[in-house]
């Protein structure tokens, strides 16, 4: 273990943001998760006690006798964002004033850093094209991405969850936020700023950069496996592998939405559009990783090859 770099890159000033935001993250999810669970329990104990459904509110608003059922705006809300406001300005003058910020001469053509690094909000769009097309990683994935957060209110039927904590009511919507946001993102910016040294060589957390190390790796594509060498061949073969994906993971998606409980109640209030453009968004978002898994493993680079674009 190299500890003087690993130091190195964790009190770097550029980095101190992905550093802060692993204890946050870790720290709001078990808030979330404690506050989640106690009106979980609550919703339990409702669905099986009429004559404490009547006292504790429905189970669409689990509330106990003690709990904060409302927070008035003034002077509470208020107040706590003014707090909040306040902690924050403070913070970020002594950040400001205690670390240097990482300015450096003026671009020179002549000499690139090594390794060449985004700011590390873009890491994990950065990362992205390792594995995709630079208009796939840098165009649409991003629109994808906006999209999708554009949709939710209009694909979302289930009624359940407004306004309180719960993991029972809302496993699909906190599953599919977790996976999106720390998978795909906090965990793409820490593998860019922690593991991608120079000539964007993945290397284990703690191991030496060493500028002069090139792993040895074939790229090939999933054609090439099939001793596919025409483009027309390489098209034809790539647009079945993935429609294949799609009506597989289409299908398994499907099987997990419909079964008896609370997802198929939910199903039965979506229309076929809300349902299918669900479908395509979760599909899309789970093509991330086992593409990455894909070119990790097997030294596959692209499984649809085009004269337009390669995925």
């Amino acid at each position: 273990m190299d500890w003087r770099q690993l130091w190195d890159i964790v009190s770097a000033p550029d980095n101190v943001p992905i550093v802060a935001l692993i204890p946050l993250l870790i720290f709001y999810i078990y808030l979330a998760w404690k506050q989640a669970k106690a009106n979980d329990d609550l919703i339990g104990e409702l669905e099986t006690s009429p004559a404490m459904a009547k006292t504790h509110h429905r189970k669409t608003w689990p509330f106990r006798p003690g709990w904060q059922k409302e927070v008035h705006v003034w002077p509470f809300l208020l107040r706590i964002e003014f707090l909040a406001a306040i902690i924050v300005t403070a913070i970020l003058m002594v950040w400001s004033i205690t670390l240097s910020a990482p300015l450096e001469e003026p671009s020179n053509p002549n000499l690139t850093m090594n390794p060449a690094k985004a700011p590390w909000y873009f890491l994990g769009l950065q990362e992205m094209l390792v594995y995709f097309d630079p208009w796939l990683a840098g165009v649409v994935f991003p629109t994808l991405i906006i999209v999708g957060l554009m949709v939710i209110p209009y694909i979302d039927a289930n009624p359940l969850g407004a306004g309180y904590y719960t993991l029972k009511q809302r496993k699909w919507a906190i599953a599919t936020f977790c996976f999106g946001f720390i998978v795909l993102w906090v965990l793409m910016v820490f593998i860019g700023t922690f593991l991608r040294g120079p000539g964007w060589v993945l290397f284990p957390l703690g191991k030496t950069w060493d500028p002069t190390y090139q792993p040895y790796a074939v790229n090939r594509d999933l054609p090439d496996l099939f001793h596919i060498t025409s483009m027309a061949g390489k098209s034809i073969f790539g647009a079945i592998a993935v429609g294949l994906y799609f009506l597989g993971a289409g299908a398994a998606l499907h099987k997990l939405v419909t079964r008896k409980g609370l997802n198929a109640k939910i199903y039965e209030r979506m229309s076929l559009i809300q349902y299918l453009t669900l479908q395509f968004f979760l599909i899309s978002m789970i093509a991330l990783p086992i593409k990455i898994l894909i070119r990790l493993l097997f030294n596959i680079k692209y499984v649809w090859i085009t004269p337009w674009f390669n995925i």
